[in-house]
């Protein structure tokens, strides 16, 4: 079976990568030459842990390949999958912008050979499918083919086990020799006996949305709580164990912090709710979700400032992870594109590190100093923030830290580390949905940095 795969970005990549090592020939197409030329040099556009070395064998192996032509593969292509971009529109609505969408689309039609099944893989609106297979229709009325919809699931830093391992595989389609085609290109997956759910184009489409814009409300309801914790003395990692270990709710998602970024849950909370607004059915808890979101950034500058004395003026402050999430180099809506301009226009100079990350940072953090690692950022520094939880931040040598700090204050909006061992190291330290706690020496010595409760 033979796959051609429009979008080399994470999506189309990963994908055409994982598809290869199921043992198909896949041709992923791009009109970016100088991406094109990078991948069949072996260098990835994209961080994403295991993906060089699987691209790297299937290349080798004869069963991965990439192109600037559209026609030649579509043409002996089995299935053609869209894998493009769907950004929000730059009117800031909440309209995903279909132009890449629908540009494949016209091209796909002009080069369909025997019959194609043509499957969005990007995350649609409701109702593309159909727009998708009027375009081909209408360009190419005699062509044989029929369109479906695969969502993916994919989770940054973890996305080539999601693939290979994912909990379902969910596909639109309306022809049995489509569901047919579906069907035999996740064979590979019956092993594990993974559900493949067959469905409507409208209701694969939907339940993409619907999947992240319940776990974004997951993330959000829990930073409330944790709030909540800060103003009773509960502890919300606690909390979140006592609830998460029942099976109706489920214990991932449930990590409090800065707020959700990203390049899937801000979109796609924003599409739903306009989609909602557009039917006539107002998403009013994922309103209130991406409302709560935004504010939460703001919150943690602010939760930051008061933790260093309520001023951070004239003050350096180390922060460690710039990226949404670990695992990733992908700065899309990450909190750290919020908080650390807040912290600069009150004053703050600020040193960073992120270890795959400060690259892209750059290009959106033009005050910032980026450091070479982790000690690097706290040399004469102020406070310590934690944006982002790589692992590589969960065992500093606080001993080491303290020393090169002018002030021992640890501001961890990731809750990696255990209270009592950074007290007992002899910080100030400051948590999400947690009691803030100080060392009676430091409370003494700096009456002005005591932690905010937090």
């Amino acid at each position: 079976m033979r796959i051609a795969m429009i979008g080399t970005g994470y999506v189309g990549l990963v994908s055409g990568a994982c598809f290869s090592e199921f043992g198909y020939h896949v041709t992923c197409v791009d009109k970016d030459e100088r991406k094109i030329t990078a991948l069949k040099a072996g260098k990835m556009p994209i961080y994403e842990p295991g993906l060089e070395d699987l691209v790297g064998n299937n290349v080798r192996g004869g069963r991965l390949e990439f192109t600037t032509d559209l026609a030649g593969p579509v043409a002996k292509a089995d299935a053609v999958f869209i894998a493009v971009g769907t950004p929000t529109d730059r009117r800031g609505e909440g309209y995903a912008d279909l132009t890449y969408v629908f540009a494949a689309a016209e091209e796909i039609a002009q080069s369909l050979g025997d019959y194609t099944v043509v499957v969005t893989k990007s995350t649609v609106p409701v109702g593309t499918g159909r727009k998708v297979h009027k375009i081909i229709s209408e360009k190419a009325p005699r062509a044989d083919f029929d369109v479906a919809s695969n969502p993916e699931f994919l989770r940054e830093g973890a996305a080539i086990n999601d693939f290979m391992r994912p909990d379902r595989v969910v596909v639109g389609a309306e022809t049995d020799r489509a569901r047919a085609v579906l069907r035999d290109l996740y064979r590979p997956l019956f092993l594990n006996e993974t559900p493949v759910l067959m469905m409507s184009l409208e209701t694969a489409e939907l339940t993409k949305y619907a999947a992240n814009a319940f776990l974004a409300t997951k993330i959000t309801f829990i930073n409330e709580i944790a709030d909540l914790c800060e103003a009773t003395g509960a502890d919300v990692q606690e909390v979140a164990r006592g609830i998460g270990l029942d099976g109706r709710i489920g214990k991932k998602f449930l990590h409090a912090g800065p707020g959700y970024g990203g390049s899937c849950f801000p979109k796609d909370t924003l599409a739903l709710v306009h989609q909602g607004k557009e039917a006539n059915a107002r998403q009013r808890i994922v309103e209130t979700v991406v409302a709560v979101n935004d504010e939460r950034k703001l919150q943690m500058a602010d939760r930051i400032i008061a933790a260093m004395g309520g001023s951070v003026a004239g003050k350096t402050i180390a922060v460690l992870g710039l990226t949404f999430k670990p695992n990733t180099d992908d700065m899309r809506d990450a909190p750290s594109l919020a908080i650390v301009p807040i912290l600069e226009k009150a004053g703050a100079t600020v040193r960073a590190f992120d270890p795959e990350g400060m690259t892209e940072a750059k290009h959106h953090l033009k005050g910032v100093t980026f450091c070479d690692n982790a000690y690097d950022t706290m040399q004469d520094a102020d406070a310590i923030v934690i944006l982002t939880e790589w692992n590589e931040f969960r065992s500093l040598d606080l001993a080491r830290a303290k020393a090169l700090l002018r002030a021992p204050v640890l501001i961890d909006l990731r809750n990696i580390y255990r209270p009592e061992d950074v007290v007992a190291a002899g910080f100030s330290y400051t948590s999400v949905g947690r009691r803030s706690v100080s060392p009676p020496q430091a409370s003494a010595r700096r009456p002005r940095s005591v932690s905010a409760v937090g």
